[in-house]
């Protein structure tokens, strides 16, 4: 009895850290500042990269708004790479070259591989990463670029703010997840490093963009390269990027398998340099992500050591509460909206993303990917390739 109740608390804790202890954490520590240009200073030359399959839905809005940077920034270089598209992508992004220089990839190869193309084409002092269903703020570019003039600053994250999340369950916690995440990184970043980006808006300083294989998370690796190289990488709340919510709870899970995979690949490549870093760092990184990776084991943990206590009193009290909950579980899983779908799809999440894990594992390699469905309005389509998995 005992060890189980030791085991129903550790889990708890487990589960709660990334979400309520460690942000408090975080608040009690010392802010590092950083200085921010002045109105007249010289800003540093700048290329923004994108790499796009199959977006020809999502192109129209990205265009008009690269025209928009293009216009309020117009020293800004453009360059973005198609990745084998089957639809109109390629056609209107040549349909763009007065702002935009257009790469086609000779087919399938993957983000990693299209944006080292892009990276080693480029010519601006920062590089900014964005994606193709992804916007930017006018003033994105400049504010961005401001972050620079601070000598310790090598990588700049911007704020994502996400539209349609109030779609369905799935769109709700994802939502949910995103605010939450987003809070930790301005956290983060306020006191020193930001453990990692995503790829919808971050920047480096070009001089730090390193070698990395196709089977990784390159806005993982690109942006931990800030850090190992003693640089300061953080988040500017003033840089705003938008992107549309994923509606569909089917291409969630699928995506969130994607990433946990190649998250796993990446931080086995990455452990060496990860080894070295500060023990700040080293706190930061194992809070918020290996703690969180691992959120379905600590919960299947907790939930055997809690009807193994509530066996200990009354088999027919474990029993019950065994079948209770499983049926939750199937009326959340049969909803689309509501408390049980919005609980339900937490609890796939986690699990989806130690699958994913595991599939890293055992060798599986996602390099390639899809625009969700439920997203982008396109036809998705699963793409495989020896030894590899679908990714949407």
């Amino acid at each position: 009895m005992t060890l189980a109740v030791l085991v129903l608390l550790l889990s708890i804790l487990l589960l709660l850290w990334p979400f309520l202890f460690y942000p408090m954490i975080l608040n009690a520590l010392p802010a590092r500042p950083v200085v921010r240009a002045r109105p007249g200073d010289p800003l540093p030359t700048a290329s923004l990269l994108f790499c796009a399959y199959n977006e020809a839905s999502a192109l129209p809005e990205k265009i008009a708004n690269l025209r928009a940077l293009k216009a309020r920034y117009p020293g800004l270089e453009i360059l973005a790479y198609d990745d084998g598209s089957a639809d109109a992508t390629g056609a209107l992004l040549d349909g763009a070259a007065d702002i935009l220089t257009a790469i086609h990839g000779p087919g399938r190869a993957g983000k990693a591989r299209g944006m080292k193309t892009l990276a080693h084409r480029a010519r601006g002092d920062v590089l900014i990463f964005t994606d193709a269903n992804v916007t930017l703020e006018v003033e994105a570019v400049e504010r961005l670029l401001g972050y620079y003039l601070d000598w310790q600053i090598g990588g700049v994250l911007g704020s994502l703010r996400y539209d349609g999340a109030n779609a369905s369950s799935s769109a709700q916690v994802g939502g949910l997840y995103w605010r939450i995440e987003e809070a930790l990184k301005d956290r983060e970043s306020r006191t020193g490093n930001v453990m990692g980006a995503d790829g919808s808006i971050f920047s480096v300083r070009r001089n730090l963009y390193p070698d990395f294989p196709d089977s990784v998370l390159d806005d993982l690796t690109v942006s931990m390269s800030v850090v190992f190289a003693g640089q300061r990488l953080i988040k500017a709340q003033d840089v705003i990027a938008r992107e549309t919510m994923v509606a569909r709870r089917e291409d969630e899970m699928r995506r969130k398998v994607r990433i946990a995979a190649r998250a796993w690949h990446t931080h086995v490549y990455l452990r060496p340099q990860l080894r070295k870093m500060t023990g700040l760092d080293r706190f930061k990184y194992n809070s918020r992500k290996i703690v969180r990776w691992f959120g379905a084991i600590w919960m299947a943990a907790g939930g055997l050591a809690a009807l193994y206590i509530v066996g200990s009193w009354s088999l027919l009290a474990a029993a019950g509460l065994l079948l209770i909950g499983g049926g939750l579980l199937a009326i959340g899983y049969g909803a689309r909206t509501g408390p049980l779908a919005a609980i339900t799809d937490i609890i796939l999440a986690y699990g989806a993303t130690v699958r994913g894990i595991m599939l890293a594992a055992r060798g599986r390699d996602f390099t390639l990917w899809a625009p969700a469905q439920s997203r982008s309005g396109n036809e998705a389509r699963n793409n495989t390739t020896p030894g590899k998995g679908p990714e949407a």
